[in-house]
């Protein structure tokens, strides 16, 4: 009887390990199942993220390599080197047309027709933010922009801006054949790349000089002068050059009519 009861013991106790072991085996189960959702859509991201970067290496081989070089290094007399550029330098370029340069001159000009779309402009953003990072527009910018203060804007806009693209906007010579656009029809995305990158003639605004809250505060202001129903430079904007011009205009206008009218009274006399 002794030894019975001592393997009936045993059996328990085998027993009681295995159920022991059963349960952490259906705990660990379950904390993975809760997890593993997370971890795969970080995979796929990441997968997503590397198809992006195939397909804007596989556009600049095609389209950008002559210029820029393998690796976007550069090519001395014909291209400068892409490191560190970012995305938003490369999406403002191809997006608005400027990139791919038909031919060598004092600026890449503007086309209505960009030869990529925003997507592929993307997927070459992406292969050359691979290649050596840089700026890139924040993901709130939409948010930015809607509580932004549009006459703080335009402070911002006056004492960094205007001396170029106009009081309203509408842009100006520059030297060396070069000139300043117009920001009529600018969406807010190309006036944050072309702030955050300096493009062609302007000079770089980086967050440590104006932060991306100023940013949005320009943009907000640069939409309100530009695009708004309400043309803020009169009845005839001569320009979009700012107020001074109509001013000017209606001077010369006015003082020639007066010295027609006065040599004519003479004559008549």
């Amino acid at each position: 009887m002794a030894a019975s009861a001592k393997r009936r013991r045993g059996w328990r106790k085998r027993l009681g390990a295995l159920a022991r072991f059963t349960g952490a085996l259906v705990i660990v189960g379950g904390l993975y199942s809760v997890f593993s959702p997370s971890l795969y859509a970080q995979e796929s991201e990441a997968n997503a993220i590397d198809a992006e970067v195939v397909k804007g290496q596989e556009l600049y081989d095609t389209s950008c390599i002559s210029c820029h070089g393998a690796n976007g290094e550069g090519v001395e007399g014909r291209g400068p080197s892409l490191i560190g550029v970012g995305s938003a330098a490369v999406e403002f370029q191809v997006n608005t047309g400027r990139m791919p340069m038909a031919a060598q001159g004092a600026q890449a000009p503007y086309l209505d027709d960009p030869v990529f779309t925003e997507e592929e402009a993307e997927w070459l953003g992406a292969y050359i933010e691979y290649l050596g990072g840089g700026a890139a527009v924040p993901d709130d910018l939409e948010i930015l922009v809607a509580d932004a203060d549009v006459a703080e804007g335009g402070e911002l806009y006056r004492v960094n801006c205007s001396s170029c693209h106009g009081y309203a906007g509408g842009g100006g010579a520059l030297s060396s054949g070069a000139h300043a656009p117009t920001l009529e029809g600018v969406t807010d995305e190309e006036l944050y790349q072309a702030m955050l990158t300096g493009p062609q003639n302007m000079p770089v605004f980086a967050d440590n000089e104006l932060t991306p809250e100023q940013k949005a505060d320009i943009i907000a202001y640069v939409q309100w002068i530009v695009n708004d129903d309400k043309d803020r430079g009169g009845v005839f904007t001569l320009g979009r050059f700012g107020p001074a011009t109509e001013g000017v205009a209606i001077f010369l206008v006015g003082m020639t009519a007066l010295l027609l009218t006065t040599l004519w009274i003479a004559g008549k006399s």
